[in-house]
């Protein structure tokens, strides 16, 4: 079985109930898997980077398998504006974020409701420049673990989607991330759109970042924010103090 988001985001939870963590959102037109059902639930896993989780019968429609698999064949068109509409022919007006998926709108197999968009659209890979271009599009964004969206973003969500923005495919969470891509030794060979992972007193990577100019990085901490980068790790000028302890450097593009 296999189904397709169309709302404007939806909770992907850990556990099948309303009470359960949010690990992440799956956004207007994202497509998956659905493993498992019950009467009220689903455990999908999502076509782009294969994360898994549960959500609400209600929140999703369901498509074919030969719809799924073109979909997964096809480039990747996104909304390119802040917040955007989805039109119908009976005027219903719908939000959708930045990031949201809009290549099933040519399908008129899928998008049985007629549905239109006439926003501002990117897709293919961009100039290693533009990441950071596009990370200000998420500035003040405030921190929501597993959040997704200009509306409430984590960490490696917020990398996620902006390297998702310019074409380039990171995995969900900050460990996953951590494994992709080539290590620098040091902060002076990394250029602004780079990665930066940090770790806790275990050892396990817990945060990152995307490197800036000048020794800055643009973060989800509390909010997304442009905070000191050093061979330490991130210090932050109005606490005074290192809030995270750098471990490795990552060059994607």
């Amino acid at each position: 079985m296999f189904g397709l988001c169309n709302l404007a985001n939806i909770p992907l939870r850990l556990e099948p109930s309303d009470r359960s963590e949010l690990v992440s959102q799956v956004l207007f037109g994202e497509h998956f898997t659905i493993l498992e059902q019950n009467q009220k639930w689903s455990k999908i896993k999502l076509a782009y980077d294969d994360y898994e989780g549960w959500i609400d019968n209600k929140q999703f429609v369901a498509i074919t398998e030969e719809q799924f698999h073109q979909l997964s064949k096809d480039s990747i068109v996104l909304n390119a504006d802040l917040i955007e509409y989805i039109t119908s022919p009976n005027n219903l007006l719908m939000p959708i974020p930045l990031g949201a998926s809009l290549s099933f709108l040519n399908y008129d197999t899928i998008n049985t409701d007629n549905l239109n968009f006439e926003g501002l659209k990117t897709s293919g890979e961009k100039a290693k420049k533009e990441i950071i271009n596009t990370a200000f599009m998420y500035m003040h964004a405030p921190y929501l673990w597993g959040g997704k969206t200009p509306f409430g973003i984590d960490c490696s969500g917020f990398t996620q989607m902006v390297y998702k923005l310019n074409g380039y495919k990171l995995q969900r969470d900050a460990s996953q991330q951590a494994n992709q891509g080539d290590p620098l030794s040091f902060i002076e060979e990394s250029e602004p759109g780079d990665l930066a992972f940090f770790d806790n007193e275990d050892g396990n990577i817990i945060h990152v970042g995307i490197i800036m100019e000048d020794n800055y990085i643009i973060h989800a901490s509390g909010k997304v924010r442009i905070d000191r980068l050093d061979h330490l790790g991130i210090y932050n000028a109005e606490l005074n103090r290192h809030t995270h302890k750098l471990r490795v450097i990552k060059k994607i593009i």
